[in-house]
C-alpha cells in the first residue's frame, strides 16, 4: 500500500474501476505547517485548499461518496487554541463553500456526535444539510466529533432500547441489523480509504464500515495532496484484486462488491 507514480492527469486515467465511495483521513496539516515555519492554523487553512481540489477530482472521476476526516473525538484533547481554530474554520468553509456544493449537486452530510459544539455550529450544519438534502450528483460526508468505538456503541445502544421496551429479541440481532444502525447505513460502504501524511492506521476512524474497504497510504502531508496525488490513489486502487473473504476468483476486481 502506498502512493505510486502516475503519468497521466485527471480525467486521462489509465484504469477503469472506480470506487463509488471515498473515505480520506486528512493528515499532515501541523507539520506541512512546521516545515514551512507557519503556525498550526496555516497548516489547516492549506487543507481546506486541499478538500477543493479532492472534490474537484470526485467530480471528474465519478467517486459518489466522499467521506472525510475532519475532527475526531479524540482531537477534543489538542491544545484549545487549535480546537477553535478547527472549528473556526470548519464555519467559516460551511458559511463559504455550501452554495457551490448545492450549485454542484451535491448533498452534505455530518457523522459523528454534536453535543459539544456550539448552538450556532450544530445550526449552520443542519442548514446546510437541509439545504442540500435533495441533490443528487454526489454526497459529501463530514466527519466531526467522530469515532468509530462511538458509532459501533450508538448502534448497540439503539438496539439495547429495543430490547429493553420489548420490540426486540436479542437472538434477533445480527451483524445485518447492526449495519442497518452505523451511521449512514443507506450510502454504499467505502471501497477506499486514504490516509496522508505517512502513518499506516485507521485512528478510530469507520471501523465497522472498513471490514472489506482497500487502505492506501501515502506519505504525502494533506496540504500537498493534490488531484494528480488522487489519481495516484485511484489508480492503486483499480489494480487491486478483492475477495471479500472468498477464494480466489478472476471476476472480483476491485470494483466487484461495493456494498460486501
Amino acid at each position: 500500500m502506498g502512493s505510486g507514480e502516475n503519468s497521466s492527469g485527471p480525467g486521462d486515467e489509465p484504469w477503469e474501476v472506480i470506487p463509488r465511495h471515498v473515505a480520506i483521513i486528512m493528515d499532515g496539516n501541523n507539520r506541512w505547517a512546521k516545515r514551512r515555519g507557519l503556525p498550526g492554523v496555516a497548516g489547516h487553512r492549506a487543507g481546506v485548499e486541499a478538500v477543493r481540489g479532492v472534490l474537484r477530482a470526485c467530480r471528474q472521476h465519478g467517486v459518489e461518496v466522499l467521506t472525510l476526516f475532519a475532527f475526531s473525538s479524540e482531537n477534543w484533547g489538542r491544545p484549545q487554541p487549535e480546537v477553535r481554530a478547527l472549528l473556526a474554520l470548519l464555519s467559516r468553509y460551511l458559511r463559504s463553500e455550501v452554495r457551490e456544493l448545492h450549485k454542484d449537486g451535491i448533498r452534505l452530510r455530518f457523522i459523528g456526535e454534536r453535543d459539544r459544539f456550539s448552538e450556532r455550529l450544530r445550526r449552520l450544519m443542519l442548514q446546510s444539510e437541509q439545504h442540500t438534502a435533495a441533490n443528487t450528483g454526489a454526497t459529501v460526508v463530514i466527519a466531526v466529533d467522530y469515532g468509530g468505538q462511538w458509532d459501533i456503541a450508538q448502534a448497540a445502544r439503539k438496539l439495547a432500547e429495543r430490547v429493553q421496551e420489548g420490540s426486540l429479541e436479542p437472538k434477533d440481532i445480527t451483524p445485518e441489523l447492526i449495519d442497518r444502525h452505523i451511521s449512514i447505513s443507506d450510502l454504499p460502504r467505502p471501497d477506499l480509504c486514504i490516509r496522508t501524511g505517512g502513518d499506516a492506521r485507521v485512528s478510530n476512524f469507520m471501523l465497522w464500515h472498513f471490514a472489506y474497504s482497500e487502505l492506501y497510504f501515502t506519505n504525502v502531508l494533506w496540504p500537498d495532496f493534490d488531484e494528480g496525488e488522487f489519481a495516484s490513489a485511484l489508480a492503486d486502487y483499480s489494480r487491486r484484486e478483492r475477495r471479500f473473504g472468498l477464494r480466489d476468483a478472476p471476476e472480483l476486481i476491485a470494483g466487484g462488491h461495493t456494498n460486501a
